[in-house]
């Protein structure tokens, strides 16, 4: 059996167009869409597929709008194949859809904090004098060199990213970067500037990284379904408290993607699953001939080999309904309510109904429909409220119901907290 890897891109992978062909083709990226254009306040779905590049460029649109891209990308690969990840990991913006993704981060929060860092990377694009560059066929050491070279106290350029062994980003005062571009181009380096970036994963970022962390710290996380690789240390989060602060940090400290690459690699990993518009992040994979199968779930091709090569994981693959959630829940929650009356009418009773339901469920081999999903949750939020379950527990636990049966707008317009 494969050990995968979910990888989700940064900036760069989008284009107008991108995820149109998802959109029409499933429900659930429609119903994605419209999240996210309600929280934005504008039609993403028209700016992404019908726009004009220049908007979509703008990081106050484009950090939502590519967020929105991978995880539909990821909702869809869900529901047309299903198997799990040892892994996600995400490239720079990529690590808001890999956490949105595993269940630590609510795909609406992942919207608005997206939004928010968009806002504050555009204002430093405008007001500052930094720059990004792209460097291909220089090592890291013929890169740090030309960096010191040129630098100072008050110009300066670093390496913000480490795509890849041959691959690097280098970031900071516009001047200081043109005379490393320089000096690599002499050398038989590539080297491709990004038009209009922000100096993103460089000491520049600071302030921006502290109005970010300022932002997250109004936001609640979840426990993870699976790891997720930070970029600032190229190893999993250790718990959701500690995702404020690294988020922060990433915006000023470089994304050390080869070695969360070769963290994998040590790991395992044998399959790595690319999940958003474009094959940026596959192409990496294989420029490092790092001896692990890629593909790209949004190229057409890709998909069609990758469904091919799981085929027969899929058919042997169990998964889990809200019903049998539900029952997972209702019996791994602690019991905080003594009375033996209450306990048998609020969570035996509730309980048994839930497991007939399951066992009919069986029978006639069936999935549970809404309306049987609904009431499921109806009886689990009863053993909640009778077990005396702490309000935050009860949210993470409906959250990660819906979040990995699929059903993230089973209860749209109704929180499911208490009984």
């Amino acid at each position: 059996m494969e050990k995968i890897a979910f990888l989700f891109p940064g900036q760069g992978s989008q284009y107008v167009g991108m995820m149109k062909n998802f959109f029409d083709q499933f429900e659930i990226a429609r119903r994605t869409y419209e999240e996210a254009s309600d929280i934005l306040g504008l039609d993403l779905a028209k700016m992404s597929f019908e726009g004009s590049l220049f908007d979509l460029n703008k990081p106050s649109n484009m950090q939502p709008a590519l967020l929105t891209a991978s995880v539909t990308a990821y909702r869809v690969y869900m529901e047309e194949i299903g198997i799990t990840p040892q892994f996600c990991a995400g490239h720079s913006l990529g690590e808001y859809a890999a956490l949105t993704c595993s269940g630590a981060m609510a795909f609406g929060d992942a919207v608005r904090i997206t939004k928010r860092r968009g806002e504050l990377t555009e204002r430093v694009a405008e007001e500052s004098d930094g720059a990004m560059t792209i460097i291909d066929g220089a090592n890291e050491e013929m890169i740090r060199k030309a960096c010191e070279q040129v630098s100072s106290d008050t110009a300066w350029s670093a390496i913000s990213c480490y795509n890849a062994m041959s691959q690097y980003a280098i970031s900071g005062h516009q001047d200081s970067i043109e005379q490393v571009e320089t000096i690599l181009l002499e050398q038989d380096a590539q080297t491709t500037p990004l038009m209009m970036s922000a100096p993103f994963h460089s000491r520049l970022m600071e302030s921006a990284g502290e109005q970010l962390g300022a932002a997250l710290a109004d936001y609640r996380f979840h426990p993870f379904k699976w790891p997720v690789v930070s970029n600032v240390t190229a190893s999993p989060y250790t718990e959701a408290s500690r995702i404020p602060g690294l988020l922060q940090r990433q915006l000023s400290q470089p994304v050390k993607w080869t070695q969360t690459m070769q963290y994998l690699k040590k790991h395992g990993v044998t399959l790595t699953i690319e999940l958003g518009p474009k094959n940026v992040l596959s192409g990496l994979v294989e420029l490092d001939k790092l001896g692990m199968k890629s593909f790209a779930y949004g190229q057409k091709e890709d998909r069609k080999a990758l469904k091919t090569l799981l085929e027969q994981a899929v058919v042997s693959r169990p998964r889990p309904t809200v019903v049998t959630k539900c029952m997972a829940a209702a019996v791994a929650t602690p019991n905080r309510n003594w009375n033996q009356d209450e306990y048998q009418k609020g969570v035996v009773e509730p309980y048994k109904r839930i497991q007939q339901l399951q066992e009919e469920l069986e029978a006639a081999e069936t999935a549970p429909t809404t309306e049987q999903m609904k009431q499921s949750l109806e009886w689990l939020g009863t053993i909640f409220e009778t077990k005396q379950v702490d309000q935050e527990e009860r949210e993470d636990w409906f959250h990660q119901i819906l979040d990995e049966t699929g059903q993230y707008y089973l209860w749209t317009d109704h929180k499911v907290t208490t009984a």
